[in-house]
């Protein structure tokens, strides 16, 4: 192939060469390495995304044999072992607030809608502010949710409010309050025995740590550390789960954040806000020149082709 030479005003020429894309440029990227690079994410394939998600996550929960004597079981060594630390006050707080009608059935319905709510609204606000952290942040969630799957798999559990001889109060109807998956009409549409580990707190401290990590006004900062502390308030006081079903969502959570940390090589809230924008192409000769100097083309000279020169060989 031919070179393109440029005739200099004293008559030598010198080889001009062909531009060479960055190392940092898109192209000079793995297939692997793209994957991982944070994009800007696309509105319908969110959508799409969350929503098949979770209806697959409702259709394999739901889809775990409920094994009610053995969850029951578990349920009864579990407020043991509460109780062996110290720490079985379910009871004693379910039938506190239960006294309380407008506080519980306020805790009813806190429990059956804002743990979709407030998720959702935190995604929608991560993919307006945030689309650089978006996707880091997304898979959080979802392997939090994924691994929590296996928990109900493994391990069955009744919630106190179905304990035989537990003395809990289901509040949802004793106050035939609407909405919750977990009695009434609607619990035939749920897996009543998995309760262990609560995606309650799961995803009610992704929430409360995403807001605090990456918002900038105080006061809505220390709602995002408030939501979670409320949500472990209620489903305690609705008697849908144990304390340590709460430690169990948060062992998932800190799971989901490895697998992002190990994915991204950074915890959400630590890459960039916005998507970075790629790097136009250099050529080797512009990053060799020194400040100031400009190249022989731009001096003056004129730029000949010869397709007959060749490089010589060494």
């Amino acid at each position: 192939m031919g070179d393109t030479t440029v005739t200099t005003l004293e008559g030598r020429e010198a080889a001009v060469p062909h531009p060479v894309a960055d190392d940092a440029d898109e192209t000079g990227r793995g297939p692997l390495r793209r994957v991982r690079t944070p994009r800007r994410p696309r509105l319908w394939f969110e959508v799409l995304l969350i929503a098949v998600s979770y209806w697959t996550y409702s259709l394999i929960r739901n889809a775990v044999p409920e094994q009610k004597a053995e969850a029951l079981s578990n349920a009864d060594w579990l407020w043991k072992l509460e109780h062996h630390l110290g720490i079985a006050v379910e009871e004693s707080v379910n039938h506190a607030v239960n006294s309380m009608t407008w506080l519980i059935v306020g805790m009813n319905y806190y429990y059956a809608t804002l743990h979709f709510i407030v998720t959702l609204a935190v995604l929608v606000w991560l993919y307006r502010s945030h689309p650089g952290r978006y996707a880091a942040t997304r898979l959080v969630l979802f392997a939090t949710t994924g691994v929590a799957l296996v928990g109900y798999y493994l391990y069955p559990l009744a919630p106190p409010r179905l304990m035989t001889n537990g003395g809990f109060i289901d509040t949802v109807i004793v106050h035939d309050t609407w909405g919750s998956m977990a009695s009434g009409d609607l619990k035939n549409m749920s897996n009543q025995y998995a309760a262990m580990p609560s995606m309650h707190i799961g995803w009610s401290v992704w929430s409360g740590l995403t807001i605090f990590a990456m918002a900038r006004i105080p006061w809505v900062r220390l709602l995002g550390l408030l939501y979670p502390a409320a949500t472990l308030v209620v489903i305690v006081a609705t008697a849908n789960h144990f304390w340590l079903d709460a430690v169990g969502g948060i062992l998932c959570l800190a799971f989901g954040y490895t697998v992002a940390w190990l994915w991204y090589g950074a915890l959400p809230h630590a890459l960039p806000k916005l998507v970075p924008q790629p790097r136009p192409a250099k050529t080797r000769t512009a990053e060799r020149e020194p400040a100031g100097e400009r190249p022989p083309a731009a001096a003056g000279a004129e730029v000949r082709v010869n397709p007959q020169r060749r490089t010589p060989k060494p």
